[in-house]
């Protein structure tokens, strides 16, 4: 019995199961067939309770063929049938029978057998990894599977459909056993009888490589079994003579060959028996010959050259080498042009070109020397020896015949110096850049152009420096720009202290000197890349003179007053200065003192005192106030109001914040003080000269007392005055003076009409005629001013004149009136 797994899993693919049950089964059993053969059938089957035998048949499904039958204990589960016909259809029953006999359970499956076994022709082997078998088909065989077995331990199985068949992945050299299984959808058969075959050497990998244009040399591996090797070239294209030898080592030198041609080898290698194994071909082309005509164009400002030379062969690849002592440069082309880039500078190079094909490139052409231009010089250094003079210096550089140093200025200015040695001299000039540039020459050319130094001179010195005074201790300093400048730096020494002041401006202000001093003033330009230029040359400038301080202010009148003050300056004139409202009053003076004079009434001033030199002023001194006594009013006037009261009145004055007014004489004074300009006085006498003044006060209380021209009061106004009738139509009116020598005037106001009469000098009554009996008349007598004018404020008497009675007599007296 065989038990193959492989086998009964592809015969299981195909079975089909036909459960066949008795009438006298009580179930059915699982059959399956677990492998098959040309000869025999394998079934498997369950164990079944009650078992004491089971019963295997084998029966042809078509009636032909051999019958098989075989029975099996009743605790076995597989069982195999034998003798039966190859490639035929059975019918496999099995049936579980107890101890008497009786089937108690039965089961049944159709299966193929297998095909008859295969009868091996001949085996042999003509590759290396594979042998071929030849045998006579069986008749149901879908395929065959070919088994080579060496050693009887390493096998390979490889499945076919027909005769020949070869099974591969063998080793080469090695025998092998060969057997054959035919196959259908049944099963495999039983292998043929094993022949035995050895495979044949392997190919030898070829190596080869063209040393020459007509020279090829090929190289081989050793194969073990090989007794010898058949190595034959031609060329690939057909052409020519094939050229075989027989060697027995592991390499050939075919010499005597076309350049630039591909040729073919083929080589294999041969055992003890003559049989040759696998072939190995291989191509290899021959060098071409080196190229001819070479030249050599040198590209215009860049470090490259143009190889160029005769193309011998489209199909070539062409390599330019240069080399150095220091560096090597190649470049390929498919042309007959190639351009070697980046060539170093001042290098000597040799330069040759090969052509190239599949087999490598040919020997070398006849060399070309190349001489390069100067390296561009370094070590450049600029130095300014002295100011106006630079001193530049570089590094000299190999294959460099002389040097020519380009200097630019800012302003487009070019010098040139052409110099076998490293050093060059420039005249230089302050605040410009320079721009230098150093390059070699020699017969190739001038070098690259290297880096591109700059240097800067120092910034110029302004020459036109102009102070200006601005206060004591303060100076504007102005100046011109001068070139190369991006900063000024004022400096102010006055021996002891130094004050700075920076600014991109030309012009600087200097704060805190000191006044009444000598500074030394100087101005640096300074640039970022230079500094300062501190070569320039100082300016003396003195301050202003120091202000002066006020000690005491003296009045010497009204409107004059002396000014003193501290003086703390060497040399110095000084004015002082009085300001008030706009004005300015001010006096001269070389001491410490001054008179100022003619200063208004009623004025407040700010004093203040300037130093004066060639310099300029000083800053003035802390100011002092000084107030000179209120002004006098301008105009006065005296009004009598009543006998006893005057109304004085005046206009403002100038400074006055209150006024005292007094009417003074024998008799006695009246005063008034009062925030007006105007001032009632009482108790005045009539008929009296008084003498008038005006005390003008001012806020603080300067005061100032104004006497004006003497007030006589008016005369006094008569007493008794009376009317007595002389008839209906004439009046007296009769009154006696107060005293003194004054003309009065009589009024008489009565409503037909009113009357006036005047008297002589020192009588003391007038007549009145022509008025109207029956009338009640004011009566007023007043005496005249000196100027005339009539004294408004004497009394009234109302008198009534009737008609009837005596025509000369007393009026009644009616009573008075007041004062109108």
């Amino acid at each position: 019995m065989e038990a193959n797994g492989v086998g009964s899993l592809l015969l299981a693919s195909f079975s089909v199961m036909w459960l066949v049950q008795s009438s006298a089964a009580s179930s059915v059993l699982p059959v399956s067939i677990y492998t098959v053969t040309s000869r025999s059938i394998t079934a498997q089957w369950s164990k079944y309770p009650g078992a004491h035998s089971f019963r295997v048949t084998a029966t042809p499904v078509s009636g032909i063929g051999e019958l098989g039958f075989v029975l099996f204990s009743g605790s076995t589960v597989i069982g195999t049938v034998i003798s039966l016909t190859a490639n035929t259809y059975y019918d496999v029953k099995v049936e579980c029978l107890d101890n008497a006999g009786t089937v108690l359970s039965e089961g049944n499956v159709k299966h193929l057998s297998a095909p008859e076994v295969p009868v091996a022709d001949k085996v042999y082997s003509k590759i290396s990894n594979g042998i071929t078998a030849e045998w006579a088909a069986v008749p149901g065989a879908l395929q065959y599977e070919l088994r080579a077995e060496a050693n009887h331990t390493l096998y390979t199985e490889t499945n076919v459909t027909e005769s020949p068949g070869t099974v591969m992945g063998l080793y080469p050299a090695t025998p092998y056993a060969v057997t054959i299984r035919s196959i259908n959808v049944g099963g495999k058969s039983q292998p043929s009888r094993p022949m035995k075959a050895t495979t044949v050497p392997a190919a030898s990998v070829i190596s080869s490589y063209s040393p020459s244009s007509d020279t090829i040399v090929a190289n081989w591996d050793i194969i073990p079994a090989a007794v010898g090797y058949s190595v034959t070239i031609m060329r690939a294209d057909g052409e020519g003579v094939k050229m075989k030898y027989n060697t027995t080592g592991t390499n050939f030198t075919f010499t005597g060959l076309e350049p630039d041609v591909l040729y073919t080898i083929v080589i294999h290698a041969v055992d003890a028996t003559g049989i040759p194994g696998d072939d190995f071909t291989s191509n290899q082309e021959t060098l071409a010959l080196p190229p001819s005509g070479i030249q050599i164009t040198p590209t215009t400002g860049e470090p490259q050259v143009t190889v160029s030379w005769n193309q011998t062969d489209d199909s070539l690849n062409y390599t330019v080498v240069a080399s150095s002592p220091n560096s090597v440069l190649a470049c390929t082309s498919s042309g007959i042009s190639c351009t070697l880039s980046p060539l170093l500078c001042g290098t000597e190079y040799t330069i040759s070109v090969s052509a190239s094909n599949t087999a490598g490139p040919s020997l070398a052409s006849n060399s070309v020397q190349l001489l390069t231009v100067p390296c561009a010089p370094g070590g450049i250094n600029i130095v300014e020896i002295q100011p106006g003079n630079l001193s530049i210096t570089w590094s000299p550089t190999v294959l460099t015949d002389y040097y020519i140093v380009f200097v630019k200025t800012d302003d487009g200015l070019e010098l040139q110096c052409n110099s076998s040695l490293t050093e060059c001299y420039f005249p230089s000039d302050c605040g410009f850049t320079y721009f230098i540039n150093v390059f070699a020459y020699n017969k190739a050319g001038q070098s690259p152009a290297g880096d591109v130094l700059n240097y800067t001179t120092a910034p110029c010195c302004p020459n036109d420096i102009t102070p200006i005074y601005v206060s004591g201790d303060t100076i504007e300093i102005i100046w011109s720009p001068v070139r190369g400048a991006e900063l000024y730096e004022t400096n102010a020494d006055d021996g002891i202290n130094v004050v700075h002041c920076n600014d991109t401006s030309t012009v600087c202000t200097l704060s805190a000197l000191n006044c009444d001093s000598r500074y030394s003033i100087s101005v640096y330009s300074y640039s970022e890349i230079r500094g300062v230029n501190n070569s320039c040359n100082p300016q003396y400038v003195l301050t202003a003179p120091c202000s002066p301080e006020i000690v005491n202010i003296t009045k010497i009148t009204s409107s004059m007053f002396t000014v003193y003050w501290e003086n703390n300056n060497a040399d110095a004139n000084y004015t002082v200065y009085a300001r008030a409202e706009g004005e300015v009053w001010s006096c001269d003076s070389s001491g410490t003192s001054c008179d100022l004079s003619s200063l208004p009434c009623g004025s407040m001033f700010s004093v203040s005192v300037v130093a004066k030199s060639t310099a300029g002023d000083s800053l003035p001194s802390y100011s002092e106030p000084l107030e000179t006594a209120p002004c006098c009013p301008s105009d006065l006037t005296v009004t009598q109001i009543t006998p006893s009261v005057t109304n004085v009145s005046w206009s403002p004055s100038h400074g006055a914040q209150t006024y005292v007014t007094m009417l003074e004489s024998s008799k006695g004074q009246a005063k008034c003080h009062t925030l007006q300009t105007h001032c009632p006085l009482g108790c005045i006498t009539c008929g009296t000269n008084y003498t008038v003044s005006v005390e003008a006060i001012s806020e603080s209380g300067l005061s100032t007392e104004c006497l004006y021209q003497g007030y006589s009061s008016s005369a006094c106004c008569p007493s008794g005055v009376k009317l007595y009738r002389l008839s209906n139509n004439d009046i007296m009116v009769y009154w006696r003076a107060s005293g003194g020598s004054s003309n009065y005037i009589a009024d008489l106001y009565g409503s037909k009409g009113n009357f006036t009469c005047s008297p002589t000098l020192g009588v003391g009554y007038c007549d009145i005629a022509g008025i109207s009996c029956g009338d009640v008349y004011t009566v007023v007598v007043s005496p005249l001013d000196t100027d005339g004018s009539k004294v408004t404020f004497c009394p009234r008497k109302m008198y009534s004149v009737t008609c009837s009675g005596s025509s000369v007599g007393m009026v009644i007296y009616r009573g008075k009136r007041s004062v109108q």
